[in-house]
């Protein structure tokens, strides 16, 4: 009765050759499947940013009607200070303290009105004129909750020409740990909105006056480099500067309308001509590569 026992033991056991090909098995799934889930991770999130460029669209046109023009996208302030399009487009949809946009704001990088009054003032140090500012607010145009909007000396350790406490909106993408929480957060939305009196689209000249987009409304951002990579913010994005290129080349080749090239006419134009354009960097943080995501339909060329 015993050997019998051992018999049936021995015969249920796996040998060390069945144990290896099973093993090899399991890791050869595990290499199919980890890049497929990788794949439908990126593509969740590349569908949550269309989502929320199309939000920042809403938002922007609710400014629109609100104001009869969309927000202003300058490199500069009406000082000369820089407070780049990224930055003015937080104030527009969302106030620089992100409790709504002052009616009488000209977009001053200091949140100072026309008359050197101040737009913005804080809670604690006058309650009266931060009441009635806010009495006066327009918006927020977006949700707070939802806005992923973060100072700029959170996201970079230098901020270069700009002021850090200015607000961007940043993207879905989790490549940049915030300098104070230490989560992830995105890159900043970057934003250019179109001059209507132009006419030139010139890739070849990026600083032709007559270009219907400025590439320089965020230049200096993008010039502050990768925050994820050292040292100590990394390389400026490919966006702003590339090899063999002059300044902006990359950006008027990446805006570029592709059906009207189709159509073999003289003229060469940028999408969405008569209004503005959103930018997310994308998956890789990198602005200016294949993977951005636009409001916009564009295709990536060398």
């Amino acid at each position: 009765m015993k050997s019998n026992v051992k018999q049936s033991n021995r015969e249920a056991a796996f040998t060390i050759v069945e144990l290896l090909t099973v093993m090899s098995i399991i890791v050869i799934l595990i290499g199919l499947l980890v890049p497929a889930l990788n794949q439908v991770k990126r593509y969740a999130y590349e569908v949550k940013q269309r989502a929320q460029l199309n939000s920042i669209d809403t938002a922007i046109e609710l400014f629109n009607s609100e104001f009869d023009g969309y927000p202003d996208s300058d490199a500069l302030d009406p000082d000369a200070v820089p407070y780049c399009g990224a930055m003015k487009l937080c104030e527009a949809v969302m106030g620089r303290d992100l409790m709504g946009y002052h009616p009488d704001s000209i977009f001053r990088s200091n949140g100072m009105g026309s008359l050197n009054n101040n737009l913005y003032p804080p809670q604690t140090a006058n309650p009266i004129a931060y009441r009635n500012s806010l009495s006066a607010r327009k918006g927020p145009y977006l949700p707070l909750d939802n806005a992923n909007a973060y100072q700029l000396m959170d996201l970079y350790k230098e901020v270069g020409p700009y002021a850090g406490e200015n607000f961007v909106l940043c993207d879905v993408f989790r490549n940049v740990t915030h300098l104070q929480s230490g989560k992830k957060v995105g890159m900043p939305i970057l934003y250019y909105r179109a001059n209507t009196s132009n006419t030139q689209h010139d890739f070849a000249n990026p600083d032709n006056p007559q270009n219907i987009y400025d590439y320089r409304d965020n230049q200096s951002l993008v010039m502050l480099g990768k925050p994820f990579d050292p040292p100590p913010d990394g390389e400026p994005h490919r966006l702003a500067i590339e090899t063999g290129h002059q300044p902006g080349y990359r950006f008027y080749m990446n805006t570029t309308n592709d059906k009207v090239l189709a159509s073999h006419t003289a003229a060469v134009r940028p999408y969405r001509a008569d209004t503005y354009i959103l930018i997310s960097a994308g998956s890789d943080g990198e602005y200016g590569t294949p993977d951005d995501i636009t409001n916009y339909d564009w295709r990536f060329r060398e």
